[in-house]
């Protein structure tokens, strides 16, 4: 018995659930484990939608020939060549020789790069807007270039008004029994949804926008994305949730706090704050120590609270070593429409506030609400006062915006 999951009368969901992989991309933890979902459409002709990484290839080839029953298998649509979603297309063509590969121009060079010897007769390109019947269901195609790679695209049910979104709509975790929206309690997968979009899709807000802005006409009554969740009861939900994260608007009032430190006198400096933040009425605080928890984490909760404060040790006149990685992240992705405190540690040279800084200039989107404070050691009482400023200015920021 093969688990799989009608989503209309030939729509079926085949993905797989990974519990076992400990890293997305080998770098970013999956407590709660990935699915890989794929759809297979059992028509007049029959049609894959994108495939699963090669981890799981061979329950996934059972669950195909478990609803095709020794039926041809025509088509396999190429939504996206990254290889949690194409990692086992090497293994379905081995098994159905007979499928066509659909796919844009780029996504050819792409499968060419990953499978040298793949034979081009066996791929159909399509571009913006072609059509495909398979029968009673006709399928159409929208160009979704860097949602999150440049051949990315998304496949568009005209019968069922399924939208196959690719990596649009994402999550992290695994489906554990329910695959919609209104069989699952969505606060459990909520923040593993806003960690996956702000650590895999964040760098291409605007993108994502276009894409949200080209779809918006399609009448959806599916939202099929390639991991996480399926959605048919609270599509705007979901569609609200990654219009938000694309353009940096924050959820809540609240702060995060991350700091890098060697012996712990930044750390102190990060507390002063907190409990400043919390006499002046702010509940949502967040404190990182960036070299215990992992980035992911700390970018998931920067992209849920609209104030940050940053705090480094100077460490051979520069930040921090752990927190580069996460400035460089930040930076990388455009961060902005966030208040930003900045604070640190030192003893003779400094470095590590004035790299915060660097990076905060980097970013017009950014906006320091305090002078910055940088101790000489262990905090004195005016380094306090210094901190409790930073706070407070905060705090001041935060609540001016309540409704």
């Amino acid at each position: 018995m093969h688990y799989h999951a009608p989503i209309t009368e030939k729509v079926f969901w085949i993905g797989t659930n990974d519990r076992k992989t400990e890293r997305f991309e080998n770098y970013l933890p999956l407590p709660q484990g990935v699915a890989y979902n794929s759809y297979l459409i059992n028509d007049e002709k029959t049609c894959i939608i994108d495939t699963v990484d090669f981890s799981t290839a061979g329950l996934f080839i059972e669950k195909i020939n478990g609803i095709l029953k020794g039926k041809a298998l025509n088509y396999i649509i190429v939504n996206h060549m990254e290889p949690d979603h194409s990692g086992s297309l090497g293994e379905v063509m081995a098994h159905f020789p007979e499928a066509k590969l659909i796919g844009n121009v780029i996504t050819l060079k792409m499968i060419k790069a990953f499978i040298p010897d793949f034979d081009e007769a066996k791929f159909i390109c399509i571009k913006e807007g072609d059509k495909l019947s398979l029968g009673h269901h006709t399928l159409t195609f929208a160009m979704v270039p860097m949602v999150h790679w440049p051949e990315s695209m998304v496949t568009y049910d005209i019968t069922d008004k399924i939208l196959f979104s690719n990596d649009a709509f994402g999550s992290f975790g695994t489906l554990d029994g329910g695959i919609f929206d209104d069989e699952i309690n969505f606060s459990f997968y909520e923040d593993e949804m806003r960690r996956y979009y702000s650590n895999i899709v964040g760098k291409y807000g605007p993108q994502v926008l276009n894409a949200i802005n080209k779809l918006g006409g399609l009448e959806i009554k599916y939202i099929c994305p390639s991991h996480g969740i399926l959605w048919r009861k609270d599509i705007s939900v979901v569609i609200n949730h990654f219009a938000n994260w694309a353009s940096f608007t924050p959820e809540e009032e609240g702060v995060v706090i991350v700091y890098g430190t060697l012996y712990g006198t930044t750390a102190k400096m990060a507390n002063v704050i907190a409990r400043e933040l919390a006499w002046n009425g702010i509940k949502n605080i967040k404190i990182y120590d960036a070299s215990k928890t992992d980035h992911s984490y700390i970018i998931s909760d920067i992209w849920k609270y609209k104030g940050l404060i940053i705090g480094s040790a100077a460490h051979n006149n520069d930040v921090y070593p752990v927190l580069q990685g996460l400035l460089h992240k930040l930076k990388n992705y455009g961060l902005k429409n966030r208040y930003l405190g900045i604070f640190g540690n030192m003893l003779w040279s400094g470095g590590g506030v004035r790299g915060i800084q660097a990076f905060a200039d980097a970013l017009p989107g950014l906006e320091v609400i305090a002078d910055a404070v940088e101790a000489k050691g262990e905090p004195t009482p005016d380094d306090q006062r210094k901190l409790e400023n930073i706070a407070k200015a905060m705090a001041e920021k935060l609540k001016s915006e309540r409704q």
